[in-house]
């Protein structure tokens, strides 16, 4: 009794049934087998082509390693030219105090900039308000998630945006997203899934605090269209949104500079 040949399986395996099929001969089989063995060398050549291609000559791993660090250092940088900042700022406030002493127009200005600091943002507020926190959709280890699209999942730009105003159309004294003071000049822009102010870099959940009346600053964000829709998501795909009222804030005073932001052109 002869052992009989075992079936050929993956790519080619439906060529090389066809010309078994036509003839169940070993000539039949060896026909099938050189069938076989070029249209699995083909398929070899063009997985090694396609991986050469994405990797262009680099190691992708290390090419995303690469990127990460050079976010760290940037991120590094913004910090160290922020500290260089407030001392200079410091510094200048220091020798204006020095020249108002001798001069009383220097001090007049000085005046009119202090009456005017706090509708700038640049003192400390305390009293009570809201904290408003929005957040990505879990991602289940393993299981399925609850949207085949990426962007259903995660807080953008817009959601920050419809929040923040709507606090400030409540009558927000002060407000603040991720511990920052927020003031006129402020620009939050959104990044994947994180969010960028003042050059500083945060992942959710992204925290916003306003000080004012808490049921007023709560009704505004029920009456903002923006809100509404992002809570549909809230609703939907399980993105984290939750609104405490909290008996006494305290928001600290900007610090940055009040230049406005560069706008780019595309």
């Amino acid at each position: 009794m002869s052992t009989p040949s075992a079936e050929p399986t993956g790519v080619g395996a439906e060529v090389g049934a066809e010309v078994g099929a036509a003839d169940g001969s070993p000539s039949g089989r060896r026909a099938a087998y050189r069938v076989l063995v070029p249209v699995t060398a083909l398929g070899a050549g063009l997985l090694f082509a396609l991986s050469a291609s994405t990797a262009q000559g680099t190691d992708l791993r290390a090419e995303r390693q690469e990127v990460a660090g050079l976010i760290g250092e940037q991120e590094r940088d913004v910090e160290q030219l922020e500290a260089q900042a407030r001392a200079l700022r410091q510094e200048v406030a220091a020798q204006t105090g020095s020249a108002a002493a001798g001069d009383g127009r220097v001090q007049a200005e000085q005046d009119r900039a202090a009456a005017l600091a706090g509708a700038a943002g640049l003192t400390e507020v305390t009293g009570p308000g809201l904290r408003v926190s929005l957040d990505d959709a879990p991602r289940p280890e393993g299981g399925q998630a609850a949207s085949d699209n990426p962007d259903d999942l995660v807080v953008h730009q817009q959601d920050l945006q419809a929040v923040v105003n709507a606090l400030w159309a409540g009558g927000a004294d002060a407000m603040t997203l991720m511990g920052q003071r927020i003031v006129s000049t402020s620009a939050v822009r959104c990044v994947g899934n994180t969010v960028v102010l003042h050059g500083q870099v945060y992942g959710p959940p992204f925290v916003v605090e306003a000080i004012g009346e808490p049921a007023t600053l709560r009704d505004a964000l029920d009456a903002a269209p923006g809100v509404d829709f992002f809570r549909t998501f809230v609703d939907r795909f399980g993105l984290g949104y939750a609104v405490s009222s909290q008996g006494s804030l305290t928001l600290p005073a900007y610090d940055g500079t009040l230049d406005l932001p560069a706008v780019t052109r595309s």
